[in-house]
């Protein structure tokens, strides 16, 4: 199974006591994002970090809805609230589509362009 999700912390943290050491006071939220995809790269499944998302393949729901949860949870320190965008792609019986599926359609543009 695929999951592709976003995760960003709004609202002010309650305290500076509460921002993770070295995390700067700034507009912007690498610092969060950093948290969570460490998060995602410490479980050593398949993932991907675009400018927007974190795509990550694993077996079942459960391993890769552990992850998500603990990447979403690494980010609420960060602010007062969190928002969680999440798409998944379930596909039993599948696996190696993290990169299967970019092959496919590279595959599929450069047939077109043949043609």
């Amino acid at each position: 199974m695929l999951i592709a999700f976003s995760v960003a912390p709004s609202g002010t943290p309650a305290g500076d006591s509460e921002r993770p050491e070295g995390a700067e006071r700034t507009d912007s939220v690498h610092d969060a994002v950093a948290a969570a995809v460490r998060v995602v790269r410490e479980s050593g499944l398949p993932h991907r970090t675009t400018s927007m998302f974190t795509e990550i393949e694993g077996p079942d729901w459960d391993t890769v809805m552990d992850v998500v949860k603990r990447a979403t949870e690494a980010v609420m320190p960060f602010g007062s609230r969190v928002s969680l965008v999440l798409k998944a792609d379930i596909r039993p019986g599948y696996s190696r589509e993290l990169d299967a599926k970019i092959e496919r359609l590279e595959s599929a543009i450069d047939e077109s362009r043949d043609r």
